[in-house]
């Protein structure tokens, strides 16, 4: 491989990494500030997490089609990574979780910009025979930010909303820098469009068969999404924040590590086989996560990150050799955002449901999801 692509390829793993640690180390101190210091309910922080999964769906799917316009908008995405930085001073700020809502809408716009553009690089760049491999690595290094920015959560609790903001606009603005160096080195190999349906490559599945499965995993997934989850593993299981976020990160982070292993799968074996796999996974998932003791729920909440997150560099994989592959990565990202945010607002109307108890004690609001998880295991046998 080329230096100058090798070296592109490398900060954009990086920045995947000084990304989410901004994003992670965000996460839990708006959750716990929107919920304890303004009594939001469970469906109003629902809300502050839907509305920047909702904004970043639908930006993600203009993203894609604006790269289609010229592959030099792929800047774009790197101011908008920066502008993150200034939006996230303007949580300290407010008095209702309306307002968080209305700044996580602005963060999920900007973020809906930023990371499908930088997939899309890092996808449509590396060569085909270790594609899934390299973007299961880009994806792995922001699962160690995950974890990370946990930890950094925990460590500068005492630092108030306002300093932990101050942070994770310095690591946003690091972020949008590391891509513009990247794109830079990149350009030569960006094609955000090939004409017709010609090519070296064409998808190895069917590309809206994967848009569909995407959609429902997505759906089932949201539990494990932003704010929500740090609330509901906390208020379940009788733990403090700083716990919380660390054992989540832990989770996030060991399965994007076991993920590695099935973008192998993907790379020298058999795509379909490791999508029937994650979806299994995902189906499972909330099953496990409703019944109320401390193993399940992690165990549920692992097994649906693992399963999406092995999903993630298969799907962009599929999706890059298809001849609108800008459109088509950026559509992966809307169709996943948007039925995250149906999952998760799912997740918070059906909260007050309260849980059913018997031999074991099960929550409802994550029972709701089996219909959703039976769906997605018939579109998997269909899959061709």
């Amino acid at each position: 491989m080329e230096r100058p692509r090798l070296i592109g390829i490398a900060l954009l793993i990086v920045s995947a990494f000084t990304g989410t640690l901004a994003f992670r180390l965000a996460t839990p101190a708006i959750a716990f500030y929107t919920r304890d210091v303004l009594n939001a309910s469970m469906l109003s922080v629902s809300i502050v997490s839907m509305s920047f999964v909702l904004a970043r769906a639908f930006s993600s799917v203009f993203g894609g089609l604006m790269l289609e316009r010229g592959k030099k908008l792929v800047y774009v995405g790197a101011v908008a990574m920066m502008l993150n930085g200034l939006a996230v001073q303007l949580y300290p700020l407010t008095s209702t979780w309306v307002q968080v809502a209305g700044i996580k809408l602005l963060n999920g716009f900007l973020n809906g910009l930023g990371w499908p553009m930088a997939q899309f690089v890092i996808a449509v760049t590396t060569p085909g025979e270790i594609r899934a491999r390299v973007t299961s690595v880009y994806f792995f290094f922001g699962s160690i930010a995950s974890l990370l920015g946990n930890y950094v959560y925990a460590y500068t609790a005492g630092w108030g909303l306002s300093g932990q903001m101050w942070l994770s606009s310095a690591f946003f603005l690091l972020t949008g820098l590391i891509m513009v160096g990247s794109y830079a080195l990149l350009s030569g190999w960006i094609v955000p469009k090939r004409k017709g349906l010609g090519g070296t490559e064409k998808p190895s599945l069917d590309p809206r068969r994967i848009l569909i499965i995407a959609s429902l995993m997505a759906i089932i997934v949201a539990f494990t999404s932003g704010e929500i989850t740090y609330v509901y593993v906390s208020e379940t299981l009788g733990l403090d924040r700083a716990t919380t976020a660390t054992l989540i990160g832990w989770a996030g982070f060991l399965a994007a590590l076991l993920g590695y292993g099935v973008s192998w799968m993907a790379d020298v074996g058999s795509e379909r086989r490791t999508v029937v796999l994650t979806s299994i996974l995902a189906a499972v998932s909330p099953l496990l996560a409703a019944v109320k003791t401390a193993p399940t729920v992690f165990l549920g909440i692992f097994l649906a990150l693992f399963a999406f997150q092995s999903f993630r560099p298969i799907s962009r994989k599929v999706l890059a050799s298809y001849h609108r592959s800008s459109l088509a990565i950026g559509g992966v990202n809307g169709v996943q955002n948007l039925s995250t945010f149906v999952g998760g607002m799912l997740f918070g109307l059906a909260y007050s449901l309260g849980e059913l108890h018997g031999v074991v004690t099960l929550n409802l609001a994550l029972l709701s999801f089996l219909p959703v998880s039976a769906a997605l295991l018939w579109e998997t046998v269909k899959l061709k």
